[in-house]
């Protein structure tokens, strides 16, 4: 069980699920935020492409437990910079996992749906991935570099829903700003499957697994799945908009000149292995949204 004698060093921490992780661990332990964004007084900055920076500052630090959420996720980013995509996602979890190994204590790491290629329907735990895309290829490769790490807990997230107007970089927010730059009918792609992980959630999944001494692998999304098009309406619905704004299907190929990095027909993760731990981990995705809706003032300007 993670104490206030354990240093928990915590990399990607400005991100959406950072905010949520930083929530959850700072009262606990010796958190050791970190970011190459330092967007929160509590960040220090640690780039996990810099093998020698990396080094020094785990010698300096020491920390009994590292968890490892700094990622590139922006997916037509990975596309074009393929090199920084496998430097960070891929060689940056090596420079920490390889401490971890050295030094014997958990590591965890987080993955994502992306990792599978959307033929099947749905995916558990034990489905072999085929990524698509530089995004997927690089996170698969930190996943096997986590897993040769005795003891680490890896978890695939799913569709990141969390960090409120600052820090939510994707479909939530995004279709936010959309509404309160004044749009009354939005486009949504009806033909892409997955479901939400509310970051809140995860970020107590990760503190369960750790206090409980797991490895493994876990998807740690809500229950249920959808659409794109069924997350917007459902979250125009709990804006209490449903009267003014209208939700239209499309098909992806409609927004390929901005999104064309290869996306799965279906990211929809089955939660198996967090369920026969504590069925309580995960909720459904439309009660998470619901809190996350409440949780801040989306509309104010």
């Amino acid at each position: 069980m993670i104490t206030k004698k354990d240093t928990v060093l915590v990399t990607g921490c400005g991100g959406m699920l950072g905010e949520a992780v930083y929530a959850e661990f700072k009262d606990i332990c010796k958190l050791r935020a970190t970011d190459i964004d330092l967007n929160a007084p509590w960040l220090s900055y640690l780039d996990v492409r810099d093998t020698k920076a990396v080094t020094a500052y785990l010698r300096r630090v020491r920390p009994n437990y590292i968890l490892h959420l700094a990622a590139l996720t922006d997916m037509e980013y990975c596309e074009r910079h393929a090199d920084n995509a496998y430097q960070t996602n891929s060689i940056g979890v090596e420079n920490l996992a390889s401490y971890a190994r050295k030094h014997k204590i958990p590591f965890l790491y987080i993955s994502t749906a992306g990792v599978f290629d959307g033929e099947k329907d749905r995916y558990r735990e034990n489905d072999q991935p085929n990524p698509l895309s530089v995004y997927g290829r690089s996170k698969f490769i930190g996943e096997a570099v986590a897993r040769a790490t005795p003891g680490s807990v890896v978890i695939r997230a799913g569709w990141m829903m969390g960090g409120g107007p600052k820090k939510d970089k994707k479909f939530i927010n995004k279709i936010i700003k959309q509404i309160r730059a004044g749009k009354t009918t939005l486009q949504v792609v009806d033909d892409k499957l997955g479901t939400p992980c509310y970051t809140y959630d995860l970020a107590r999944s990760m503190h369960y697994l750790l206090d409980h001494k797991k490895s493994g692998i876990f998807h740690g999304a809500c229950n249920g799945s959808g659409s794109r098009y069924d997350v917007a309406k459902e979250l125009v619905k709990q804006l209490g908009l449903a009267k003014k704004i209208t939700v239209k299907k499309i098909g992806s190929s409609a927004l390929r000149a901005t999104y064309f990095a290869p996306r799965p027909r279906s990211e929809t993760l089955v939660n198996i292995n967090l369920k026969k731990l504590n069925p309580k981990l995960t909720r459904d995705w439309k009660v998470c949204l619901s809190e996350y809706v409440g949780k801040f003032s989306w509309l104010s300007r």
